[in-house]
């Protein structure tokens, strides 16, 4: 799976496609997956004109919207440079979507899951209590979905995908709704780190059942405690794969 595969989860196209936007992807992939280090210098426009066969127009406006990214610095009389991960957007969709056309990283991923223990088990809770009728029908239905994929690796990623967007949402927390993309990013991740068997599919979905069945139960503290134990069961799995490979 590709940065469009990410893409297609968040129903989003990325970059407006243009020269700039076009430029700014092939360097934000470079910088991304570490072909530009910490401090490097990257090409003067001229180069990097010559090298994408563009004007140095285009170059000055994709450089631009790295910069807006976080990726780059410029500086006149210096250049342009590239900046620490601390200072990158690292919550910004192409930065994500960047990430899955690189060889998975797996620091990253324990990072990623890292947070994912942090917020969603705190999302399932305020998604019982607050959550509306509506939005737990979306719950049912994604969950749903689930059930009828889990032979497919894809399919169940986009299912599994939808089923914790459908949490998030029903929270009605713009920060927490905000976060889908890191839920994304993980599972795709998963997926290439671990080459994932569709017969695992089978083995979560119990544990995805009561993290559904505590929020239609509107009961806050179980759905708090299913969601930390789907994703515990999650890691250890992974951590499984990962050493047997």
């Amino acid at each position: 799976m590709s940065e469009l595969a990410y893409y297609e989860l968040k129903q989003i196209s990325g970059l407006a496609p243009s020269l700039s936007a076009h430029v700014a992807r092939e360097i934000g992939k470079r910088i991304v997956s570490a072909a530009y280090e910490t401090g490097d210098l990257v090409e003067d426009e001229s180069s990097l004109a010559l090298h994408y066969q563009v004007s140095r127009s285009v170059i000055r406006d994709a450089v631009k919207m790295l910069v807006g990214k976080g990726l780059l610095e410029a500086r006149r009389g210096i250049g342009t440079r590239v900046r620490s991960r601390e200072n990158w957007a690292l919550l910004d969709n192409d930065i994500l979507a960047w990430q899955q056309s690189n060889q998975p990283n797996m620091e990253i991923f324990r990072q990623l899951m890292d947070f994912r223990q942090i917020f969603e088990p705190k999302a399932a809770r305020c998604a019982a209590e607050q959550g509306s009728d509506t939005a737990h029908q979306e719950l049912k239905e994604a969950f749903e979905r689930m059930e009828e994929e889990a032979g497919s690796v894809e399919e169940f990623v986009q299912a599994d995908a939808m089923f914790h967007r459908a949490i998030l949402r029903a929270t009605h927390n713009e920060f927490l709704m905000a976060l889908e993309g890191v839920v994304f990013s993980t599972m795709l991740s998963s997926i290439r780190l671990t080459n994932k068997d569709p017969r695992d599919n089978e083995s979560s979905i119990p544990l995805h059942r009561k993290v559904y069945e505590a929020i239609s139960e509107r009961d806050g503290p179980k759905a708090e405690l299913a969601m930390q134990n789907l994703l515990a069961d999650a890691n250890q799995r992974l951590n499984r794969r990962t050493l047997n490979s």
